[in-house]
């Protein structure tokens, strides 16, 4: 049998704020274009994973994954390629969010 599709608890849904949403939160945003290592650390963290982590797109893929956010590892990668911080704080914003809204 071929899975072709897998199981999630969560529609599928996009990310709560645009990549290009610095006014939603400004402070994650001076600290991604400011400390990207930083917010990466932070963000690797909040995911349980090797602090490294972070500062790869994958990790946005793992996320994506967890919470079925649509979207596609190449979409991740030319978001890092073309603003890494925009990146970054983009999922530190919905992950923020998520805890928020206890889904977390």
């Amino acid at each position: 049998m071929l899975v072709t599709k897998q199981p999630s608890a969560f529609a599928p849904s996009d990310f709560q704020s645009g990549l290009c949403s610095i006014c939603a939160d400004c402070s994650t945003f001076w600290c991604g274009l400011c400390c990207f290592p930083c917010l990466a650390c932070s963000v690797a963290d909040d995911m349980e994973e090797c602090c490294l982590c972070g500062c790869f797109p994958a990790i946005r893929g793992v996320y994506r994954t967890k919470y079925n956010i649509r979207g596609s590892l190449c979409k991740d990668y030319i978001a890092y390629v073309f603003c890494q911080a925009c990146a970054i704080c983009q999922l530190k914003r919905d992950i923020d969010a998520r805890k928020d809204q206890g889904v977390f």
